[in-house]
């Protein structure tokens, strides 16, 4: 980690709750906000990778899948907190289409531009494949389809809320079912994944760590509210849809740490742990992420049924479907990354053409 990231992070921060304080316009508190997290969702992985290199192969695994996506999480809850379950359900598109059209579409178009074709481990591939066709296909569209089938009222809302629980419940238990399998019985499968983690550079000391992952994760709370509460001016101003400001804006500023780590791995050819990064993490957007949300939108008060607009679940399981035929063949170049970047970019002007009402 460059010494430089240190200062710079606390100033942003510092600049961002200042601009709160005094109730700046939206759109500088939003950017400083937005700035001060990107940094420090970097500082919170690579605590969470020092911790689970000292943890050991397998708790770490489990750290990291718990962690890997602690700053969704934090924007999800408050945003849920302030009422915007709209913006939260758009945010876990945005990461979805993010993760698996603009990063892996990124990394396979950086890493081909260096290396004509690159390849990776195709038993993990196919087994993500797998898991994404399951979390998209029939944890998101499914319920989406019975749902209309309800009458109009409330014999639909109890209806959508009894699904999205099953929903929920079931994508937890088959994605803990998951890393048991990845890092349990079948963890030959993923070693040339797990032995480049924390390769390049000498991990931090385990108590530092777990203190900088603190002192991260309250900040990045700090931050997140300050951009949530910037939102809906920020919007107004730019005449952006709430769909649109989770989709695009809101996934990025969550993602973008784990977004550079996805492409640098892609630009030294390890395309294994670059694959691992994107396709992993929107495993974890799906299959948990989502689910927790959802049983936090309970517990908050302001009920988020797991039922997506049908440009959302359009987009989604496009987006599987190609990433799935691009990771079939074990190898990937960079034409295969424009096609994956093309798409996202259609998807994205989309949804900036959508009316706010959707």
């Amino acid at each position: 980690m460059r010494r430089w990231v240190w200062p710079l992070t606390a100033a942003l921060l510092i600049i961002a709750g200042y601009a709160h304080m005094v109730e700046a316009p939206g759109v500088l508190v939003f950017l400083f906000s937005a700035l001060a997290i990107i940094p420090l969702a970097g500082l919170m992985g690579r605590s969470t990778e020092a911790i689970a290199a000292h943890a050991g192969p397998r708790v770490g695994g489990l750290l990291s899948a718990t962690f890997g996506n602690a700053v969704e999480l934090i924007i999800g809850i408050i945003a849920l907190n302030a009422g915007m379950s709209t913006l939260v359900k758009a945010s876990i598109t945005g990461s979805i289409l993010g993760n698996l059209l603009f990063v892996l579409g990124v990394s396979f178009f950086v890493g081909g531009i260096r290396h004509p074709i690159q390849r990776f481990n195709i038993r993990a591939a196919r087994s993500n494949a797998s898991m994404l066709m399951l979390s998209v296909g029939v944890a998101f569209i499914v319920p989406a389809i019975f749902s209309t089938t309800q009458d109009v009222g409330t014999t639909q809302d109890a209806a959508s809320l009894t699904l999205s629980t099953v929903v929920a419940l079931v994508s937890l238990v088959l994605y803990l079912s998951g890393l048991y399998f990845a890092l349990f019985t079948h963890r030959e499968v993923f070693e040339s994944i797990n032995q480049y983690s924390g390769e390049d550079e000498a991990h931090w000391r385990l108590w530092p760590a777990i203190g900088v992952l603190l002192v991260t994760t309250v900040c990045v709370a700090l931050a997140s509210e300050w951009l949530v509460g910037s939102i809906e001016e920020l919007a107004t101003r730019m005449g952006w849809s709430e769909v649109f400001m989770g989709v695009v804006i809101v996934a990025i500023v969550g993602n973008a740490a784990e977004h550079a780590s996805a492409v640098w791995m892609a630009w030294k050819n390890r395309m294994d742990l670059s694959l691992e990064i994107a396709v992993g993490s929107t495993l974890q957007v799906a299959m948990f992420v989502a689910p927790v949300l959802f049983l936090a939108s309970l517990v908050l008060g302001h009920a988020m049924p797991l039922i997506f607009s049908w440009p959302e679940l359009a987009s989604m399981g496009a987006a599987v479907l190609l990433v799935v035929v691009l990771m079939m063949d074990g190898e990937s170049n960079w034409l295969e990354g424009a096609l994956a970047l093309g798409a996202y970019l259609v998807m994205a002007v989309g949804f900036y053409t959508l009316p706010s009402m959707l």
